[in-house]
């Protein structure tokens, strides 16, 4: 249980590391902002990264996600993976050297939108999947990415941050291309995110579509993200995603940017800008959902406004795109916080219903209390 340093209510919802309670971030944010910096900089100092984002006035700025960082002399970018040497910007893991692990997956995945994507579901059969019931007796290949543009309190990922500190094992886009073999039904970029480490994902996307295209056979790619990234990179990656059958999964933490701020460190619109953009896309490809979104319903702090809030957005945008609401574990710095309760996620998912959403799930319901 925690307390609100704030207001001094008590509750199972409010995080201890975190100390502040929904209500005084929203009403009273400049008086939560100190004990919010000092969460995340008690986070991030654990791995010695940037307390918050750089802006330093003399810095370089960095084009290579939404956070646009300005990065002093000596300092590294919010992601740990740039830093400024003598006034020029050096990428740890630029486009031919990627930081992560892979491992194959065996379809259909539990993948968050494995309801509606055509590997697990059959959606598209015969054009997007082998079988009506997707591609079974393939694999995935779940390519986790060691780094991010955000900074969850309550990432349910967060091995990749051992990832970030050791800096290995990396691979080029040759080699990952490389472990895609004719077994491998479908490739997803995920992480951590795909945002830190844009340029090597492109590159090695794009190997293993034409690769798959010159055999003619299919393979799917997508990518679960926070969606934290430039929109001209996206825009390069959208078509192989579209043109191979598979999709973009939007992670869309919260809906007021300072209950995002709060929960993920990260204080603009960025993803929602790049979401509503790909949704011109989504009726592209009817068969097999392009864009598809989850929320991860973190108790007391995800509630009803903020539910309503992305429900509406996402309906004013196309009513078809799949939204998943995915069950909450106590983990990393919020794991004294409670599951989420059965009769919050039935409440939410009837908001999404009202709020005109056609294609909405329950994720993780084994979680539900």
């Amino acid at each position: 249980m925690g307390t609100c340093r704030i207001c001094g209510r008590s509750d199972r919802t409010i995080s201890g590391f975190l100390g502040v309670c929904k209500a005084c971030i929203v009403d009273r944010f400049e008086e939560a902002r100190p004990f919010l910096e000092e969460a995340h900089s008690r986070l991030r100092s654990r791995y010695g990264l940037p307390p918050e984002i750089p802006r330093d006035p003399q810095g370089v700025q960095c084009e290579g996600c939404g956070n646009r960082c300005r990065i002093p002399e000596g300092g590294v970018g919010y992601c740990g993976l740039v830093r400024n040497e003598a006034g020029r910007l050096v990428r740890s893991f630029g486009e031919d050297r990627g930081l992560l692990h892979y491992y194959y997956d065996a379809l259909p995945t539990n993948c968050v939108p494995a309801d509606f994507c055509a590997g697990s579901s059959g959606a598209g059969y015969p054009k997007w999947c082998r079988t009506p019931k997707g591609d079974i007796g393939y694999y995935n290949l779940a390519v986790f990415l060691g780094s991010c543009t955000f900074s969850c309190l309550f990432c349910q990922n967060f091995s990749f941050r051992e990832l970030t500190l050791m800096g290995r094992p990396a691979l080029t886009p040759q080699e990952l291309a490389s472990k895609v073999h004719d077994r491998v039904g479908c490739v997803c970029f995920f992480g951590g995110d795909p945002s830190g480490q844009f340029p090597f994902i492109m590159k090695s996307a794009r190997l293993m579509f034409e690769q798959a295209q010159r055999e003619g056979r299919l393979l799917r790619i997508c990518l679960e993200t926070n969606l934290n990234m430039e929109w001209r990179e996206l825009e390069e990656f959208a078509p192989i995603s579209l043109q191979s059958g598979g999709g973009i999964k939007a992670d869309l933490k919260a809906w007021d940017v300072r209950v995002q701020y709060a929960l993920c460190g990260v204080q603009h619109r960025v993803p929602f800008q790049n979401f509503r953009r790909l949704a011109k896309l989504h009726r592209v490809r009817p068969e097999v959902p392009f864009l598809r979104a989850s929320t991860l319903l973190v108790p007391g702090y995800i509630n009803d406004e903020e539910i309503r809030g992305i429900a509406s957005f996402i309906a004013d945008l196309d009513p078809t795109i799949p939204y998943s609401l995915l069950a909450f574990h106590p983990t990393y710095f919020m794991d004294d916080m409670p599951y989420t309760r059965r009769e919050d996620a039935e409440r939410f998912y009837r908001i999404c219903k009202r709020e005109g959403l056609e294609k909405v799930r329950i994720g993780n319901p084994w979680l539900l209390v």
